[in-house]
């Protein structure tokens, strides 16, 4: 990992550390020791398990998507694709590091740049579609848990319906005039790179404009005649956001309280619309504080700190884990094909 990688992680941690040192000291009182009392590990290590079966179905979605363009790639390397991904994810706002590590190591496994950038952006696409859906039907159906949330939770959803239709028509775009995408890229390029050769960035033009029309030419293939990678893709990420889901009831067993399964579906599906935005190194401070506002309206202030620092846990730092230790992996392949 690089210096400022490094220094990033640092600063990601160390803050959500420092938020939750905070719950803990506002939440902790003379209960919390009988409640931890009631603490049922077996349900804690199903927590750990679940979010492992998370990571396979994003694995198997990439494998599939890969596929139905003609790439044939092994689960283990795709779930350590994602494995890896998980580390740039947890540095960078809005998790959005993890999907160059993504599409580099689809190019490793001899994807095409074009295609593996389609599978990659097509994926975002997927998991807007499904979290606006996810969130129509539960605020649908559940609307009892959605009103003792408040207005806060109908205003995310409905800035989530609009960062979906925002990101649905740059998609587009990028489909349907290709050439509008170059001559944007051409001009970033000649901004970005004043002082090269000018024959350095003709030649960086050019692969640009080529790998534009890779990307073009996999879109139109998955809507086209690569359908069933569409298919398996909502079906997996549909898969993946529910078993995210879950987790957080696991945990809650695990502390001898309710599963809340419905109240924590309607809470992590507004939390993903929060990680979803750009505001810390992966979501760092975002996800404990608003975890600890919601998740108080249903289970005792004695627990709750102790329950977001599981959930965090789980969700975040068992990441970090997961990533380093794949990122040693890819180092100790790279450094053998040398």
């Amino acid at each position: 990992m690089e210096k400022s990688q490094r220094n990033w992680l640092y600063i990601s941690v160390g803050f959500s550390i420092l938020v939750l040192i905070i719950i803990l000291y506002l939440t902790i009182n003379e209960n919390t020791l009988q409640y931890l009392r009631q603490v049922n590990p077996v349900f804690l290590l199903f927590a750990f398990l679940t979010h492992i079966l998370t990571m396979c179905f994003w694995a198997l979605r990439v494998q599939k998507m890969s596929g139905s363009l003609g790439y044939r790639i092994g689960f283990f390397y795709s779930l350590n694709l994602v494995f890896a991904n998980l580390l740039a994810a947890a540095v960078t706002p809005a998790q959005a590091g993890g999907e160059p590590v993504r599409i580099h190591e689809l190019y490793k496994a001899d994807v095409p740049l074009g295609d593996a950038t389609a599978v990659v952006i097509m994926e975002r696409v997927l998991d807007g579609i499904a979290l606006a859906g996810l969130a129509a039907f539960s605020m649908l159906v559940l609307t009892e848990q959605w009103k003792r949330l408040g207005e806060i939770s109908e205003v995310m959803v409905y800035v989530t319906w609009i960062f979906v239709a925002g990101c649905l028509f740059l998609f587009y775009l990028a489909v349907k005039r290709p050439d509008v995408v170059k001559k944007v890229v051409n001009r970033c390029v000649r901004i970005l790179t004043k002082k090269w050769e000018s024959s350095t960035v003709e030649e960086l033009n050019e692969r640009a404009d080529k790998e534009i029309d890779n990307f073009h030419g996999a879109v139109i293939r998955f809507v086209k005649t690569a359908k069933g990678g569409l298919f398996w893709g909502m079906l997996f990420t549909l898969l993946y956001w529910v078993s995210e889901c879950v987790t957080a009831s696991l945990i809650l067993l695990g502390l001898g309280q309710p599963p809340l399964l419905f109240e924590s579906f309607v809470i992590n599906l507004i939390l993903a619309i929060l990680m979803m935005m750009p505001l810390t190194p992966g979501s760092s401070g975002i996800a404990e504080v608003g975890a600890t506002s919601m998740y108080a309206l249903f289970i005792p202030a004695s627990i709750v700190g102790i329950f977001v620092v599981i959930w965090r846990l789980v969700l975040y730092y068992f990441n970090i884990a997961l990533g380093i230790l794949s990122s040693l992996i890819i180092v100790r392949r790279e450094a053998h094909s040398r």
